[in-house]
């Protein structure tokens, strides 16, 4: 669709070719970028530029689309929410919408549907697993790419580590595809409303229509929160599986995670769907990306209001239903007074929704394994450890102030255990019972993967996010408490860009006695005593560039890279130092092809992964370097495969945890596969290698214990609802003895007798 009279020539420096569509906020241009990549650059209309409420939602958009970026979300290439007319660039996604692809050919079935099911389910566990909740998932978002489907357009999504915002009288979404809490309670929606759109979207791609349709939107409104679901054309083995997606209550639904299990074991062939109804579709928001020869051009409802933003109007009497209509039908099923209607509509004004936050094979290379929480096998080096004097296993919150859930990160001391992250400094627990001894709350937003620094003997180190960080711009400090009394002993405020370099928010590093972080300048590293805050040393980056300390092993290094880079977040050409941890002496440069992330070390050499990129878009670790400080050679050894997965080191050996539970160990110094085992873990980190076994566990809790051979020892059932899992996350176990220490999501933590493991299931 060509440019029209008025259109902009370029945004963001970015030629635009074509119109792809519009609607109520935005308009999508086609564009390319200067290596000639195609990219879709969504601007918001004007008259939405000067709203601060439409400007707040942009930010939120961008700042969604940027954590979600995967294989199944159209990546972010570029963005400037604070723009005079605000715009964001994804990569272009060439396909049909779901929406286009039903009204031209009809619903899906077979293969076709099946696959459709499953990668839109690995879609929305990608999502969840990074704390965002889509809260708009319907056809016109849904982009049927070659590579597989791609959902798109994060405009009304949440993520937890932002405040929510409320549009009095109003409410967002799609009455079709939203789930009965968005219509009633918004502000509680959570990961288990994406999965009742989820299930309405699948209804639609296999019959043509939802499962709620109505001749109008307030009646569909009431179908979804009152009727029944009209499930008779979905093929039956589907209709198994997507039925209790669409439960009223949301924890009577599979999370993402469960339900992929479900869709994997479907047959190929689903079969057809010749009882569907005929084709339509009410969705009128923007097409975001259209393939090149589809002229239809970008809706529009004629309307003021943004398509899928509903103004709640006054309380109308219930519609008579017509006798051959469905929603007769429907309402003859189990009629309800038109009071009821009215109701319905009436909570269509509750503002916009908040987020809440296995098998077993041989392994390749090693040796076979019960892995299946059968007790067999339960054995590990620990149980030769003591107990602590009275212990039980036991399971515990630490909640925050802000009510928004997280992971927390521990360090066992003696018969302490120190915990923070999840919007607390730290807090310390006894570690035979679980008691709480004191608490230091974070008065800020809690940020994702920051957790608790460390702590020695008698200090811990935490950090305090400020009250509304963003819009006061104050920096993070890092704070150090007495480990007996809380006492605050010192504080200061550090700054820090570790996660644009290692993967992972560690902005300070702790080693012995001292700590380690970067000037709020950015433009030094500085030392201090753990316990007086006195300062020993303060060494300036090279010129023109940023770092940030990493350690690996008994050694410390500083990754540095090009401030320009840095302030691109794309870190290409990272130089590597030693840095003297008595001195604060940079060594020699080393640099590296990056993009790279670390790994520890090994034999003393750095072990760095190499990232493989797609433009702006992670596509898993494809090679393995090794530093070598003294001679500064640098080794590089291609993976077996590119690992898209999380990864850990221990041992002088490197592990990744993919998404789907499967665990592979790679020697770092040939990049061969000693062993690739599937687990029951989804989502998983580590390792943690202690008492001869490996710990690995997931943001739900579960745990598995493999031998350094690969062999499964034994696994655990879920401990906690967690599907929002960082990316890249840290270990999540740590062991005390005999003692299991598991952080899992909504600031829990468990502990259990590593020789008597809790059953799986």
């Amino acid at each position: 669709m060509s440019l029209r009279g008025g259109d902009p020539a370029e945004i963001g420096g970015y030629p635009l070719e074509a119109r792809l569509g519009s609607g109520g906020m935005g308009t999508v241009f086609l564009a390319r970028t200067a290596s000639g990549r195609p990219v879709a650059i969504k601007l918001i209309h004007q008259q939405f530029a000067g709203d601060e409420e439409f400007r707040i939602r942009f930010r939120q958009e961008v700042a969604a689309a940027r954590r979600v970026s995967g294989a199944f979300t159209a990546a972010v290439v570029d963005a400037d929410p604070e723009a005079e007319h605000p715009w964001m660039a994804t990569a272009y996604i060439e396909g049909h919408t779901l929406a286009q692809h039903i009204a031209k050919k009809g619903p899906l079935t077979g293969v076709d549907l099946r696959m459709l099911a499953i990668g839109l389910t690995e879609a929305l566990r990608d999502i969840h697993r990074v704390g965002v909740v889509h809260r708009d998932l319907k056809p016109s978002n849904v982009v049927l790419s070659p590579e597989g489907p791609r959902v798109i357009d994060f405009g009304i999504s949440r993520a937890a580590d932002q405040q929510t915002l409320t549009m009095t009288g109003r409410v967002i979404g799609t009455p079709p595809f939203m789930s009965p809490e968005q219509l009633q309670a918004p502000r509680g929606v959570g990961p288990r409303s994406d999965v009742f759109s989820l299930g309405t979207l699948l209804v639609y791609a296999a019959t043509g229509q939802g499962p709620f349709d109505a001749d109008s939107p307030y009646m569909t409104a009431y179908q979804v929160v009152h009727e029944a679901p009209e499930l008779d054309a979905v093929p039956a083995a589907l209709r198994a599986v997507v039925e209790p997606c669409l439960a009223k209550d949301p924890e009577a639904r599979p999370s993402a995670d469960r339900l992929l299990e479900l869709l994997r074991d479907l047959p190929a062939e689903l079969g057809d769907t010749a009882g569907a109804r005929g084709s339509r579709t009410r969705d009128t928001d923007t097409q975001h990306h259209r393939s090149s020869d589809d002229g239809a051009g970008g809706s529009s409802t004629g309307s003021s209001t943004a398509p899928g933003l509903i103004t709640a109007p006054a309380a109308p009497a219930a519609p008579a239903a017509p006798e051959g209509t469905l929603i007769g039908r429907s309402l003859r099923r189990r009629w309800r007074p038109a009071l009821g209607a009215a109701v319905a509509v009436a909570a269509l004004g509750g503002g916009i929704a908040a987020l809440q936050l296995g098998s077993s094979d041989a392994p390749s290379g090693g040796d076979g394994g019960n892995g299946d929480g059968s007790g067999k096998d339960r054995t590990v080096a620990a149980a030769e450890a003591p107990l602590p004097e009275g212990f039980r296993p036991w399971r515990t919150t630490v909640p925050n102030d802000k009510g928004i859930p997280d992971e927390v990160r521990c360090v066992p001391r003696g018969d302490a255990l120190f915990c923070g992250g999840g919007g607390v400094v730290a807090t310390r627990l006894r570690i035979s019972d679980g008691k709480e001894i004191w608490k230091v709350k974070s008065p800020g937003v809690p940020m994702q993967g920051m957790h608790i620094v460390g702590a020695t003997n008698d200090t811990v180190l935490g950090y305090r996010i400020p009250e509304d960080a963003a819009a006061s711009e104050q920096p993070v400090k890092l704070v150090a408490l007495d480990a007996g009394t809380s006492k605050e002993l010192w504080s200061r405020p550090i700054s820090g860009q570790s996660q644009i370099y290692t993967g992972r928010s560690q902005d300070a590093v702790l080693s012995g006695s001292t700590v380690l972080s970067v000037d709020t300048g950015r433009t030094r590293v500085e030392a201090r005593d753990v316990r007086s805050g006195r300062p020993l040393w303060s060494t300036p980056f090279p010129a023109g560039s940023e770092c940030t300390p990493v350690p690996a092993g008994q050694r410390m290094y500083a990754m540095c890279a090009p401030a320009a880079e840095v302030a691109n977040v794309e870190v290409r050409r990272p130089v590597i130092h030693t840095l003297d941890l008595k001195s604060g002496t940079f060594g020699k440069g080393i640099s590296v092809q990056g993009p790279v992330h670390p790994m520890g070390g090994d034999e003393g050499r750095l072990v760095l992964l190499h990232q493989r990129m797609q433009g702006p878009e992670f596509l898993g670790y494809d090679k393995v370097l090794r530093v070598e400080p003294g001679s500064g050679r640098v080794s590089t050894r291609p993976l077996k495969k590119t690992y898209g997965a999380t990864p850990g080191s221990a041992d002088g050996t490197v592990y990744f945890a993919e998404p789907t539970g499967r665990i592979s160990a790679v020697d770092p110094a040939t990049g061969r596969q000693k062993w690739s085992r599937q687990t029951g873990v989804e989502g998983a980190s580590g390792p943690t290698a202690s008492g001869g076994a490996l710990y690995f566990s997931s943001p739900s809790g579960r745990v598995v214990a493999l031998s350094p051979r690969g062999k499964a020892l034994w696994s655990t059932g879920p401990r906690a609802e967690g599907l929002g899992g960082e990316v890249n996350a840290s270990p999540r176990v740590v062991v005390s003895g005999r003692v299991v220490v598991v952080a899992a999501a909504k600031n829990t933590v468990f502990t259990f007798d590593a020789t008597k493991p809790p059953g799986s299931g």
